[in-house]
């Protein structure tokens, strides 16, 4: 890895050197390493580009970085990669894209991930986006995820993309069967002109199935965020939905919750909330000595935390 790739990884996975463990590292649309284990294993898909992660049954107490890594200006990608989560299974799974662009052509990374946990099979799972560059070229990134939860089982996910991404749609979709829950926790942040959409649909099919959807997000300047979100009762389910922004600037951000009961015992909940950081917010920072600019990043930070 050069010094690019190696700032990058740092961003998307927390990692100053190659992980333990399973691992799969792509970079500029090669793979730049690999590793299995005992209960992991990483099979290279031969009919569309992408990996196939087996964890298998029993599974405990292991991990799985799956980075990529763009560091070509106009470099454009779509990379399908598919779970299989064993019975019984425990896993952190830790996935992201960075991209360095210094060129004047648009580099695109589109990864459509497909999580299958069987029964009682539990999944953490962390995805971290990241862009930088001159400013000339743009920077797009549109993540797909599709979740099929089986009984017992339980995935939780934490996205995260607070910089550098001019452009980003981000698609999640999720089936969960009875006593099975999926746990959605996710931040953003856009700036100048930049764009971001999230899109949540998921079919509650089984009876005390739970899912929570949280989104954090900060639009500032005059960037654009929408939010969209569906859950479907089918079952005797607890869902909850949740969208918090803060405006700034000359910003704008819609938040579009959708609940659908369709079983008399579907309890379905969504809140919403949109507005500027509070004037007491500021004042009472500032009167410990930060300016008005420092007093925000510091109300913006623990917002996002």
């Amino acid at each position: 890895m050069d010094l690019i790739q190696k700032h990058l990884l740092e961003q998307v996975a927390g990692l100053h050197e190659v992980p333990e463990g399973a691992y799969n590292i792509r970079a500029d649309g090669e793979k730049l390493g690999r590793n299995t284990t005992a209960g992991i294993d990483i099979i290279s898909r031969t009919d569309r580009d992408g990996i196939d992660i087996i964890v298998k049954p029993g599974t405990v107490n292991e991990s799985v970085h799956i980075p990529v890594l763009l560091s070509k200006s106009g470099l454009q990608e779509s990379v399908y990669n598919d779970f299989h989560i064993g019975e019984g299974a425990d896993v952190t799974i830790v996935a992201g894209c960075g991209i360095h662009n210094c060129g004047v052509d648009t580099s695109k990374h589109e990864g459509i991930h497909t999580f299958y946990l069987e029964k009682n099979a539990r999944v953490r799972y962390v995805e971290r986006h990241y862009g930088e560059g001159d400013g000339n070229g743009k920077n797009i990134m549109n993540p797909q995820t599709v979740v099929h939860l089986k009984e017992g089982a339980h995935m939780e996910m934490e996205t995260t993309q607070i910089k550098g991404i001019d452009s980003t749609v981000r698609v999640t979709r999720g089936t969960v069967a009875a006593g099975a829950s999926l746990e959605i926790y996710e931040k953003i942040m856009t700036h100048g002109e930049q764009y971001a959409r999230t899109d949540f649909s998921v079919d509650m099919n089984g009876a005390d199935s739970r899912v929570n959807l949280v989104s954090r997000s900060v639009a500032r300047e005059k960037s654009r965020q929408e939010f969209f979100s569906v859950i479907n009762g089918n079952a005797a389910c607890t869902g909850h939905s949740e969208c918090d922004a803060i405006i700034m600037d000359a910003a704008c951000v819609t938040a579009s919750p959708q609940l659908t009961a369709n079983d008399i015992d579907a309890n379905l909940i969504h809140e919403a909330a949109i507005g500027k950081i509070a004037g007491e917010q500021l004042i009472k920072l500032m009167t410990l000595g930060l300016d008005e600019k420092e007093a925000e990043e510091q109300i913006i930070g623990g917002f996002l935390k």
